[in-house]
């Protein structure tokens, strides 16, 4: 299962049946799952703790160094779950002493070829990130979220469970849950309804959120005032309450 031309550190705990191709490099402090693949040339710093059934191809670096100048030398860690997929060339940076010491990657995301997922960043489950896609420090994406090929989030933005970042989208503030954000900067154009239909939300659960997306957008409340509405709504449409959080969590202010 591990290539002779590989660099395994005798630091570093791989479950019996990891593969490691040629050329890879697993330093000091990296645990790696059962069933979990790495391809040539991929290099893995610890501390980073990788769980069981990803694929990571080659040439991508994980567990690095944050891209961070007030860095220095702490034991910051990375924690990637189950059953990812990281193409070639994806950097995944561990965190730093400036939020939580950690960088999170949850389960079943698709990460395409190029992304880049800096320091402190926490992702959901089941996201895709088209290629090139980059990701700013200190990132919180929810499960289900879309990033389009060529898109950003500044740092410290928050971007909702389900929402869809289109196409070399900038985004500079938050993202509510359930929301479609184009152009730069990013601004909000309906909800992500394909998303949701995929995902098996009946017709009324979205009839529903473009009701609650329109008292936001395009009833001229102030966001105090829709809050309050979407928040007796919830009480009987309990799939506003995604869309409700990431409103009321929202520090760096929503998209416009």
């Amino acid at each position: 299962m591990i290539h002779p031309t590989a660099i395994i550190s005798e630091a570093a705990r791989l479950a019996d049946d990891v593969e490691v191709g040629p050329y890879s490099i697993i330093g000091d402090n990296v645990e790696i799952g059962r069933g979990t693949r790495i391809d040539s040339h991929v290099v893995v710093n610890g501390p980073t703790t990788i769980g069981a059934d990803n694929h990571i191809y080659q040439f991508a670096s994980i567990g690095d160094d944050p891209q961070d100048k007030k860095y220095a030398d702490e034991p910051t860690t990375l924690q990637i779950g189950d059953r990812n997929t990281i193409r070639e060339f994806c950097t995944i940076s561990r965190g730093t002493t400036q939020d939580k010491g950690e960088t999170i990657l949850g389960d079943d995301n698709w990460i395409m070829a190029y992304v880049h997922i800096a320091h402190d960043c926490v992702i959901g489950n089941k996201t895709i990130m088209a290629n090139n896609a980059t990701l700013a420090g200190h990132v919180h994406v929810g499960d289900w979220v879309i990033f389009g090929g060529f898109s950003g989030a500044h740092q410290f933005c928050k971007v909702g469970a389900h929402a869809f970042v289109g196409m070399y989208a900038g985004v500079n503030r938050d993202v509510p849950a359930y929301v479609t954000v184009s152009g730069t900067p990013g601004t909000p154009r309906g909800i992500n309804s394909e998303g949701l239909k995929r995902r098996d939300f009946s017709a009324e659960q979205i009839r529903n959120i473009k009701d609650a997306y329109r008292l936001v957008y395009r009833k001229g409340l102030k966001l105090s005032e829709a809050i309050e509405e979407i928040a007796a709504r919830s009480e009987s449409q309990p799939e506003l309450r995604l869309f409700l959080d990431s409103l009321r969590s929202s520090d760096r202010g929503i998209v416009r």
